[in-house]
């Protein structure tokens, strides 16, 4: 909960060490009404939450492709009673972007359990029931499984429910063996699809959820403390007779190239210490120590995204930004607290919705998806499947703390026409996988190629995380 309290000390970290600002851009266009979090959209556009909480915005490339060039317009308003703030997210496998819950609704604490799902084809939201029994949700942890359906923890105990997307229906599923409640976690979607967690109440364990199993899984100690005690002290009402006491605050944790998870933490030390970073090693199920922050800062609510060079970029709590390349932290530009970051398809790292960051470094061809089937020749407004590996990227790519999930762990399709060198992005939707890491598994998504795209000799390629596949030729008549 610490996002929602200002910092009165600002350690400037980006003047002393001097970073550049020659990778940071900002937009042509700002963001109307600014932009709390934002999305991904499998058409290439990314749709922002703006600052009046129900309004919601879509930014478009420019047809070069640039998003610092790009257009703003105002989307479809959530229904009228449904005006949340920090809740559960996801883009699903068919292009909808759901979100559940919100730990305010209309400026208020409500630990909602309101829910919708939005329709960018419809440009239409539609509200969802909460699952059977769940009076609340508010800030939960999801993710979406391998098999598209939508998993949501259940904050203030150890509940677990699933949705199928088809069909909109839950299914509340058995939490064996969780350690503690849900509260203030996040989840690491696994090439296993597994999620892995590091508790907060009971601090410093680790777990993972098996869905086949439907059972939580310890991984032992994180051997460091990643949580920090909350700092709002008694009880926040919510409900009739609710009563919740804040358990604290963790760090994003992020699936790195090589397997391996890194965790980082929240202020230590009561709260008066630099957070603490771990590795988590699936392969011998063991935790070892990371780096430190540096300047005393921390992770606790904060945002992170997988880097196309491999390198997890974390926001600290004093607005810094840090790049870890598995063995230090190195101190990058000021970004701001709370500045959403995500992954664009060019590789920039779009930051609150007002400027992009470049960093250096490219990625290892070897986490670049495969095109294996096309069609060479496409029609304007029709649909086609096209297959190949690595479509869903080696990450989710985006994390925090608990909430705002906004993972980029699926396919966009972008083509370029070769005579104007104009860029269109084809809606991809019904990806044949939501895992991670897929490795040399055949995958598959459907594109529908835009009725505006140009015609004549083009090249397509596919597009995960931010890295792109090779190109091939196509003809788009």
């Amino acid at each position: 909960m610490s996002k929602k309290l200002v910092f009165a000390v600002v350690i400037l970290v980006f003047a002393a060490i001097g970073v550049s600002s020659a990778q940071l851009k900002n937009l042509v266009n700002r963001p109307p009404d600014g932009a709390i979090v934002g999305f991904l959209m499998t058409d290439g556009t990314v749709m922002y939450q703006g600052n009046g909480q129900s309004d919601w915005w879509r930014l478009t490339p420019d047809k070069s492709g640039s998003y610092v060039k790009g257009t703003w317009k105002q989307l479809a308003s959530l229904p009228s009673g449904y005006v949340p703030l920090y809740f559960a997210a996801a883009v699903l496998a068919d292009g909808r972007l759901i979100i559940e819950g919100g730990e305010y609704n209309s400026g208020n604490f409500a630990f909602s359990n309101m829910g919708a799902i939005y329709d960018p084809v419809k440009n239409k939201w539609t509200m969802l029931k909460p699952p059977k029994g769940w009076g609340f949700i508010g800030d939960s942890p999801s993710s979406v499984l391998p098999d598209g359906r939508f998993l949501l923890g259940s904050k203030f105990d150890k509940r677990i429910a699933v949705l199928d997307p088809a069909t909109l229906t839950w299914t509340n599923l058995s939490s064996a063996g969780k350690n503690d409640r849900n509260a203030e976690e996040g989840w690491t979607l696994m090439p296993d699809g597994s999620v892995v967690t590091y508790d907060v109440t009971k601090a410093p364990h680790a777990e993972k959820y098996d869905i086949t199993q439907q059972k939580w899984i310890s991984l032992g100690s994180t051997i460091v403390d990643l949580h920090s005690p909350t700092t709002i002290q008694g009880c926040i009402p919510y409900g009739k007779n609710g009563c919740y006491y804040p358990p604290g605050e963790v760090g994003p944790g992020m699936l790195q190239p090589d397997g391996t998870v890194f965790a980082t933490g929240s202020a230590s030390n009561g709260g008066s210490g630099p957070g603490h970073t771990a590795i988590y090693h699936p392969t011998t199920g063991k935790w070892t120590v990371g780096p430190d922050f540096p300047n005393g800062d921390n992770a606790g609510d904060s945002y992170a995204v997988l880097l196309p060079n491999g390198h997890p970029l974390v926001i600290g709590a004093t607005g810094a930004s840090y790049e870890f390349d598995g063995k230090k932290l190195t101190p990058g530009p000021f970004l701001g607290y709370f500045s959403h970051l995500l992954v664009l398809p060019t590789g920039e790292v779009i930051v609150g919705g007002a400027e992009t960051y470049t960093a250096a470094g490219k990625p290892n061809p070897a986490w670049a998806p495969t095109i294996t089937t096309f069609p060479q020749s496409v029609n304007r407004g029709s649909t086609y499947k096209i297959s190949g590996t690595q479509f869903n990227g080696i990450s989710q790519a985006q994390a925090y703390g608990d909430e705002l999930e906004s993972a980029t762990n699926y396919p966009l399709v972008r083509i370029t026409n070769q005579a104007s060198g104009h860029v269109f992005y084809a809606r991809t939707h019904d990806h044949s996988s939501m895992g991670v890491a897929t490795g040399t598994t055949a995958v598959s998504t459907n594109f529908d190629v835009p009725a505006g795209a140009e015609t004549g000799a083009s090249t397509l390629e596919v597009v995960a995380n931010g890295i792109a596949s090779k190109k091939v030729a196509v003809t788009v008549n």
